[in-house]
């Protein structure tokens, strides 16, 4: 399987809403980061789907490297998780979740 295309941004920190799905990009050419708009069809990849059991804040995978896709470990990455900001980039908080809520 060909690597993944790497989102400009990332990694991403998103609020879900209880019992609303998402689908996360998997192929990196989304214009819509870190959600799917369609734009892997014809390739090999799919969209992770996932369902919110909470409100909750999540930090998904920009880099689209991660072992627990869709939420990133940075595990994948040379450097240390980041996120855009107008002012350029500053690192994420070590409390940001990194795991996959309990959809139990």
């Amino acid at each position: 399987m060909p690597d993944p295309l790497l989102a400009p941004q990332g990694p991403y920190r998103v609020e879900l809403k209880a019992g609303r799905t998402y689908f996360w990009c998997s192929c990196g050419g989304s214009k819509r980061q870190p959600f799917c708009d369609g734009s892997h069809a014809g390739s090999q990849f799919t969209p992770r789907k996932l369902t919110a059991p909470q409100d909750s804040e999540a930090v998904l995978c920009g880099c689209k490297r991660t072992g627990g896709g869709p939420f990133c470990d940075c595990i994948r990455n040379d450097r240390t998780a980041t996120r855009n900001t107008a002012g350029g980039e500053e690192p994420l908080p070590a409390s940001a979740p990194v795991t996959a809520p309990d959809a139990g």
